[in-house]
């Protein structure tokens, strides 16, 4: 599969990611448990939205946006509009796992000091699991290129879905994944400070903390299935899907804590997530008769994106909602 990626550029962005992750860790051991303030949360949510916009830019300048040759000129500019409107995609299906992390956190009743050592692990599984999906999914797409159509179909499914979801308050005591996880671990009843494992009685159990990374990290998979097929609808360039993935990722937890106290504020977004999905499904499965222009998708994305949090702010909730949740969660009675 052909992709912009050079030896070169990908050695870079490795390291890239590895100096953000290790300045991450440093920052959070030297800062302790500690729970993370709205301002705090809004600086580094803004650093990483930064921080991706100037990958972009050096992206753009890297393949001849600035030079003379305007072949290089119009790939330039097209990965870097095909990298911002999958970082904008992934970004807005991460509001969807937020959603999902408040409630694990609040289920759970996790102490806001605790919550950030949980996302920040989080974050590290997705990391290895979405390079992993990508890779594999390019290799899929260059051998066999008709499953973007199973991908195309399955976004519309799950957009469909997800409509369908929305507003439903899951039952997280029948949620299959969780019984699971008490099926195969001794559960302490109480937290023994950010420690995954403690003793109760001369019995070694695991802590609700161990609970919840590990419902998180099966919340990772779900979504990533779900949002990796749709930035293939926008492009097969292993090296722009795997960077707007990682980018949008890397502030997730920021933006967790951004967003936390703000979920009932935008209770339509999850309709407007699932509005982007099935377009994007539509996208894929038309895509040998009309290819739709990525321009047009990034309009179409923040467009809907837009009007669906700003309805959330005029029209006030019926009844409170979390969103669309995954497991099959089923509302309560």
């Amino acid at each position: 599969m052909q992709s912009i990626g050079s030896p070169l550029m990908w050695s870079l962005f490795a390291a890239f990611v590895l100096v953000a992750l290790l300045v991450d860790f440093f920052v959070m051991s030297k800062q302790g448990a500690h729970r993370v303030s709205t301002r705090e949360a809004a600086i580094w949510s803004l650093v990483w939205v930064g921080v991706s916009f100037v990958f972009m830019g050096w992206l753009w300048w890297y393949l001849g946006g600035a030079g003379s040759d305007e072949a290089a000129r119009e790939l330039a500019s097209a990965r870097s509009l095909e990298f911002l409107t999958g970082y904008l995609i992934e970004k807005a299906l991460a509001v969807d796992n937020i959603f999902v992390f408040l409630m694990l956190f609040t289920y759970f009743a996790v102490p806001n000091e605790f919550q950030k050592r949980v996302l920040m692990f989080g974050i590290l599984g997705a990391l290895v699991l979405r390079a992993v999906m990508i890779l594999l999914g390019a290799w899929l797409i260059a051998q066999f290129h008709w499953i973007l159509y199973i991908f195309g179909a399955f976004l519309l499914f799950t957009g469909i879905k997800m409509w369908w979801a929305a507003g439903q308050e899951p039952d997280l005591d029948e949620n299959p994944a969780l019984k699971w996880v008490r099926s195969h671990f001794n559960i302490s009843p109480q937290y023994d400070g950010e420690k995954f494992f403690t003793m109760v009685n001369g019995v070694k159990m695991a802590t609700p903390l161990l609970v919840v990374i590990l419902l998180i990290g099966i919340v990772d998979v779900v979504f990533a299935v779900d949002s990796i097929p749709a930035i293939f609808a926008i492009t097969t360039d292993p090296f722009i899907v795997l960077t707007s993935n990682v980018f949008a990722i890397l502030g997730l937890r920021a933006m967790y804590f951004l967003l936390a106290n703000m979920h009932d504020r935008f209770h339509l977004l999850s309709y407007g997530l699932a509005i982007v999905l099935v377009f994007i499904g539509a996208k894929m499965l038309l895509m040998d008769v009309y290819k739709i222009p990525v321009v047009w998708s990034l309009a179409f994305t923040a467009a809907t994106l837009v009007v669906t949090m700003l309805l959330s702010l005029k029209i006030p909730p019926k009844s409170e909602s979390g969103g669309a949740y995954p497991f099959g969660a089923k509302k309560k009675q």
